[in-house]
């Protein structure tokens, strides 16, 4: 029903980190895709989050690099063109402003923070599961939870069904927050079978406005200082 397309809320500076991440995102899975079926495989597993590895670790079955690592690089894997194609999509339109706002390398940390934290969320949730988690999902969450806060009446183009509406950001992220959470509150009696990550996009967006809210006081404390 809603597909945002572009925001027109216009940006500072060029945005260095968000299209590299981009850039970054489409080459690993060009990459993913030049595999043979068994490489891609033993590649996908090795680099996807997968929940039950964590309490594996924890009885000393499995390295600490083999539970933890994938946190980061299932964050750049994704699993068809559609995946990548929203989730490119969705950090283009938000993520330039977020750039703006915490400056190019402080973005690329607080980006893969909430993809790491939003990866957390999901194992908590799914502690004895074997489906490999992965996409940029749970970080581009945290992004989007960043523009809310930030820019809640930045308008956002959106095409509702067949016309193009520009809609407040707070009324389309808010929207696709409520989904998320009411997809993720209906999984708990579900045990993980494939599917959604709804618990890293739920994750993903609180962190990503928490980490905001605390930088945007401690800007206005420096400025009061000054």
């Amino acid at each position: 029903m809603f597909i945002p397309l572009k925001d027109l809320n216009p940006r500072r500076s060029y945005p260095i980190i968000n299209t590299t991440l981009i850039l970054v995102n489409v080459v690993v899975f060009v990459y993913q895709y030049t595999l043979p079926p068994n490489a891609f495989k033993m590649f996908m597993s090795a680099n996807a989050t997968i929940p039950a590895r964590f309490p594996a670790w924890l009885s000393g079955n499995v390295p600490f690099e083999a539970a933890f690592l994938p946190l980061l690089t299932s964050m750049f894997l994704h699993a068809g063109i559609l995946h990548i194609a929203g989730n490119m999509l969705f950090l283009w339109i938000f993520g330039d402003n977020v750039e703006d706002f915490y400056g190019h390398f402080t973005y690329l940390f607080f980006y893969l923070v909430c993809g790491v934290g939003s990866g957390l969320l999901h194992v908590l949730f799914n502690l004895n599961s074997t489906v490999p988690a992965l996409g940029a999902s749970g970080a581009i969450s945290g992004v989007m939870g960043a523009y809310v806060l930030l820019y809640p009446r930045a308008r956002v183009l959106t095409l509702v069904f067949i016309f193009l509406v520009p809609i407040p950001a707070v009324i389309i992220l808010g929207y696709w927050f409520i989904l998320q959470f009411l997809s993720a509150f209906s999984s708990l009696a579900v045990s993980a079978s494939g599917g959604v990550a709804w618990w890293a996009h739920v994750g993903g967006f609180l962190l990503g406005m928490l980490i905001t809210s605390i930088a945007r006081s401690g800007q206005s404390t420096r400025w009061q200082s000054a």
